[in-house]
């Protein structure tokens, strides 16, 4: 883990949640914080993720966004993880999921900080090693056995008081996808978000090529 802040936050009792992008789902997990409440969609893929979890000792909370104006499990699945960061425990979203577009953060992550008062934590998990499904929308990562996994962390970001959801997002948003850009140029392209102006003219990127 690099930029790690959860040490600093759990001795300040700040709860957090954990922001990733739906590509980087799979190495999340693989490494993750034992405890953590995941929301996990009520799809084919989302049925895959939940042995990884149960091996990791985490919570897969079974849920999927509103589809067709149907509400696929989504709040049920959001009122049971609140419960589950405020008994002190942190959250999982994959936050562009379960369908895209990819890199665009959908409004359950900033409900579910308003709610709790959690802090989140942005993380891009990039493998040395890894298969990404190229055909899939959000172009999957799957680390490959014995590989690192680097974990990336932006700085925590809170809600303000008087911010809308939609901002909070885009604040989110923009933190994962100068990640990307940052730790994996070839893989941030793919991504519906552009790297903020401020972060290219201060960065000095190092492309990767990750077999």
């Amino acid at each position: 883990m690099h930029n790690d802040p959860r040490a600093s936050l759990r001795a300040a009792g700040t709860p957090y949640i954990y922001a990733v992008l739906h590509a980087h789902q799979v190495a999340a997990i693989m490494d993750s914080e034992p405890g953590t409440g995941a929301m996990v969609s009520r799809s084919a893929d989302g049925q895959i993720i939940v042995p990884i979890l149960k091996i990791r000792r985490c919570v897969p909370v079974r849920g999927s966004s509103f589809r067709a104006g149907q509400d696929k499990g989504g709040r049920a699945a959001l009122d049971a993880l609140a419960e589950h960061i405020a008994g002190g425990r942190p959250g999982y979203l994959a936050v562009d999921g379960p369908r895209g577009p990819r890199g665009r953060v959908h409004k359950g992550v900033a409900h579910l900080a308003r709610r709790t008062g959690a802090v989140v934590v942005t993380i891009a998990p990039i493998p040395t090693r890894r298969w990404i499904l190229t055909r899939a929308w959000d172009r999957l990562q799957i680390p490959k056995p014995f590989c690192t996994v680097n974990g990336y962390c932006g700085t925590p970001l809170k809600m303000q008081a008087d911010e809308s959801l939609d901002n909070f997002c885009r604040r989110i948003e923009q933190t994962l996808a100068d990640l990307e850009h940052t730790h994996d140029a070839s893989e941030a392209r793919h991504s519906l978000v552009a790297r903020a102006p401020e972060a290219l003219s201060d960065s000095k990127d190092q492309p990767q090529s990750i077999g």
